[in-house]
């Protein structure tokens, strides 16, 4: 997770307090570096509304987020990359890594389709940075510079 500066002094609870009635915006895979810079190359691929409260009980590390509804109709085709959670009055809360792999939200689907239904089946909460990669996902690429490698 990615917190905007604002919020950087929250607890977990108090970031599921804010949440309610907001929303969580699915983007494609160009992830700003923070939750503080707005989203320019990414497509919106889904966009869930969270109930109030936005979160039930949490049960074995994993939350239980409420949306108004369970599955959502994808707006374009891509691969989700992260998600941007957002409070009611569209302050930007934090960042959140999405995909179908070991990350902080998990879908029903690897990929988006226009029209078909993008469903949250995982749902973690990580403080500190991106889960995967840091390293990586801090940086940009720059033409003329190799990409990184993995150790």
């Amino acid at each position: 997770m990615n917190l905007a500066t604002e919020f950087a002094n929250c607890s977990v609870d108090q970031l599921k307090e804010l949440l309610g009635g907001g929303t969580l915006t699915v983007y494609s895979v160009a992830r700003p570096a923070t939750a503080n810079i707005p989203v320019d190359r990414s497509g919106v691929l889904a966009t869930f509304t969270f109930a109030s409260p936005a979160f039930g009980p949490s049960s074995e590390g994993l939350e239980a987020p409420l949306f108004t509804v369970d599955a959502v109709p994808a707006a374009a085709t891509g691969t989700p990359g992260f998600a941007r959670a957002r409070k009611a009055d569209g302050a930007v809360v934090a960042d959140f890594s999405a995909g179908s792999g070991d990350r902080e939200i998990k879908f029903a689907e690897v990929s988006c389709s226009p029209g078909a239904p993008v469903k949250v089946v995982k749902f973690t909460i990580k403080q500190g940075d991106w889960p995967e990669r840091p390293d990586y996902y801090g940086t940009r690429p720059r033409s003329g510079y190799p990409l990184h490698v993995a150790p």
